[in-house]
């Protein structure tokens, strides 16, 4: 299913606009989210914190 027609009660906007915050939590519903749930945004920033915390690390050990 899609939510490319689907008209928004509360707003009577197209849901894949998401102009509301029920248009966006049934986008997010019919589209999905990543792996477990968790949005590929949240795990990009996670990977460049990690990147960012090594090379710190790797300074503080080599000096």
């Amino acid at each position: 299913m899609s939510c490319d027609h689907l008209i928004c009660a509360r707003c009577a906007g197209p849901v894949a606009e998401g102009r509301c915050p029920q248009c966006r939590a049934i986008r997010d519903d019919l589209h999905g989210r990543g792996p477990g749930g968790i949005p590929p945004a949240l795990i990009v920033a996670a990977l460049i914190a990690l990147l960012i915390f090594s090379l710190g690390l790797r300074e503080l050990v080599l000096g």
